[in-house]
């Protein structure tokens, strides 16, 4: 079964295969949650599996919306697919779009719905292997820190939220 999700094609929404999205570069919707315990925030690290970005540090879930699927069951699921994560359930905070380069010429052009959640960092987190290598909760001081210092450890898409949406996603729980 090939995976299709919402792209934008001659200004139309429609399902189109995942990977000829990123080869093509279409705008398309993703979906992007972080969970957090106060100042800390959970990331992975994807899986060195991953079609694009492999082994780079990444924010705690992020996907792609199935065709017709809410996005906040999509968070929920990935959550779960991905993390084992379950009884978590995000809240949408806003709609951002980027554009990134993410090698291999494929391009990530996102109409993202960034959603937030808290949890303890006892969290019951069971990694699925294909997808995540590892995962850590570190402080968002720290992440900002360490992005800004060594970017080529994290996704193009993590970067672009500290950089420029950090307010949109953290603003009312800290500042970086």
């Amino acid at each position: 079964m090939t995976d299709l999700i919402p792209a934008w094609v001659n200004g139309e929404l429609t399902p189109v295969e995942k990977l000829a999205v990123h080869r093509e570069g279409l705008r398309h919707k993703a979906v992007s949650v972080f969970i957090m315990d106060g100042q800390n925030v959970l990331i992975q690290r994807r899986a060195m599996s991953k079609y694009h970005t492999p082994g780079l540090w990444a924010n705690t879930c992020c996907t792609h919306p199935a065709w017709g699927e809410n996005p906040a069951d999509c968070a929920v699921r990935r959550l779960n697919e991905e993390l084992g994560i379950t009884g978590v359930y995000p809240a949408k905070r806003d709609t951002v779009e980027y554009r990134a380069d993410v090698g291999g010429g494929m391009v990530e052009h996102e109409v993202v719905d960034l959603f937030v959640a808290t949890a303890s960092k006892d969290l019951n987190v069971l990694p699925n292997r294909d997808e995540v290598m590892q995962v850590e909760w570190v402080g968002l001081y720290d992440l900002a820190a360490e992005v800004t210092r060594r970017p080529g450890r994290f996704t193009p898409w993590l970067r672009i939220y500290l950089e420029e949406h950090k307010d949109t996603i953290f603003g009312n729980l800290v500042r970086v």
